[in-house]
């Protein structure tokens, strides 16, 4: 009897089974050959991908060569190229090295070039505060002093990633003006900061120590009329 019951209960799943399928058949079809597509499809984007990154490192790479063989013109064209067809992460860095490599024979297009960067909003965001700094660096050597301390002396707060290294050529623009104490005063918050890189912290002791000698600090004659002199400009960042 129980042999019996089996087979019943096993006709009738197979008599189940058998009207799911006939009735939902081209829905399973239709799922299966989904399945299939996508598969398919999806690893033919891996393959391009992963051909495209190839196809972009090889071309950075001749760029980059380029610049080492000192050719910035053709270098920059090519990273500039590069830069309209690479997938994104090479996009990116071939923007920057575009506007590096101008920087050699055209400073202030590159300034103009960093500046772009900077302001594009479909710009990746962890690399414009980068070209912010590159376009300081440049911007540091042409710019009236003043000028220069008027737009960068914000970046130089603890919520900017290169603020170090703003603090540092605020304290260059500060020696144009011959304001020592104002120099000072940028490169000693430098170099009292333990979590400023190696490198920032060295170059600003270095600097502190001429500032504070008499090497940059020409003798000054005592005012005519025995008042005080004015303040130098700038003003080094709060502690």
């Amino acid at each position: 009897m129980t042999d019996f019951f089996r087979e019943v209960d096993e006709d009738v799943r197979r008599d189940r089974i058998i009207r799911i399928w006939t009735k939902y058949r081209y829905v399973f079809l239709g799922l299966a050959v989904l399945i299939i597509a996508g598969t398919g499809a999806w690893r033919a984007y891996e393959h391009y991908r992963d051909q495209a990154a190839e196809a972009a490192s090889t071309r950075f790479e001749a760029a980059a060569q380029l610049a080492l063989d000192g050719k910035t013109t053709e270098a920059a064209a090519a990273f500039e190229a590069l830069s309209k067809t690479a997938p994104k992460g090479y996009a990116i860095l071939a923007r920057l090295r575009a506007a590096g490599e101008i920087a050699a024979s055209d400073p202030q297009a590159a300034i103009k070039a960093y500046d772009a960067l900077a302001d594009d909003p479909s710009f990746d965001p962890a690399f414009k505060d980068f070209a912010k700094l590159r376009a300081a660096m440049l911007r540091v050597d042409s710019d009236d002093p003043m000028d220069f301390e008027r737009r960068y002396a914000p970046l130089a707060s603890d919520n900017f990633p290169y603020h170090h290294q703003i603090r540092e050529l605020l304290g260059l623009a500060a020696l144009k003006l011959k304001a020592f104490d104002s120099a000072g005063g940028w490169f000693d918050g430098i170099v009292s900061d333990t979590q400023a890189p190696a490198g920032v912290r060295m170059r600003a002791g270095a600097l502190l120590g001429l500032v504070q000698s008499s090497l940059l600090r020409p003798d000054k004659p005592a005012p005519a009329n025995g008042q005080a002199q004015n303040p130098p400009p700038g003003k080094p960042p709060a502690k």
